[in-house]
């Protein structure tokens, strides 16, 4: 197993696209810092100038692309047959995007740093009590631990789609879909009163996590879930999508 996670990593380090994405991820926090008013300096901080979404497009990209393009050459059969079993392929490529995932938080938290003393030179200190009573440094690092189980979580889908379809433009087309109209779905499948109870826990749902712990009092009309509770079901639906991908990967036929 060590050694099929160091192969997957190799491939990941040696592509274009890993790294392009990561200085890419500056500009568009760049961007971000630029486009936010004033009074939001805190909140630009805290998250990390908005670098979420950045990260889990980034994702999603290089998630499909790792999986369908294999599909596609065909070079899936190479690994597996050097493999001792599927599940070795398919938990190597997983836990290499989870790595992948880390760098880019990391990676994200770094630049808001450097940023914040360079370029934007904000005077907010990182001991200023902000959300749920925090100072802003916890607020980063919280915000960004709870963005890698979102990530994970759109991850999982984005596995489990590349093995039922072998198109990249598809998965990566419905991936962000899921991802950024998430929280209209789950809002129209909440809409009747009577069905809340069962229909907030659907997997749509989840993906509001990251925001809701940004903006709590704006997302939890929508979400009708706590933040803990988002967190759980996100871990949860990881098992279950994880657990449905290898078995439709396993099946599948080369």
């Amino acid at each position: 197993m060590v050694y099929s996670i160091k192969q997957e990593l190799y491939k990941l380090a040696h592509r274009k696209i890993t790294w392009i994405s990561a200085i890419l991820l500056l500009f568009l926090m760049v961007f971000t810092g630029f486009a936010m008013a004033e009074d939001t300096k805190k909140l630009v901080l805290a998250l990390t100038y908005d670098s979420s979404d950045f990260i889990m497009f980034i994702l999603v990209i290089v998630g499909a692309t790792s999986f369908s393009m294999e599909f596609q050459n065909n070079a899936i059969l190479t690994l597996l047959y050097k493999s001792a079993n599927k599940i070795e392929v398919y938990l190597s490529k997983y836990l290499a995007i989870f790595i992948y995932d880390l760098f880019l938080h990391v990676l994200a938290i770094f630049y808001t740093v450097t940023l914040r003393y360079t370029i934007f030179r904000s005077n907010v200190d990182w001991n200023t009590i902000y959300l749920y009573h925090q100072p802003i440094w916890a607020n980063m690092l919280t915000a960004s631990a709870i963005d890698v189980v979102t990530t994970m979580l759109i991850i999982t889908i984005v596995f489990l789609l590349s093995c039922l379809i072998n198109s990249n433009a598809i998965v990566i087309t419905v991936s962000l879909l899921v991802t950024f109209m998430g929280q209209g779905i789950s809002s129209d499948l909440t809409r009747r009163q009577m069905l809340v109870g069962i229909m907030k826990w659907n997997p749509f749902n989840m993906v509001n996590l990251t925001r809701q712990y940004g903006n709590y009092i704006t997302y939890v009309i929508t979400t009708h879930l706590s933040n803990l509770q988002l967190l759980l079901g996100s871990l949860i639906y990881i098992i279950i999508f994880f657990i449905i991908g290898y078995l439709i990967f396993r099946k599948k036929r080369f």
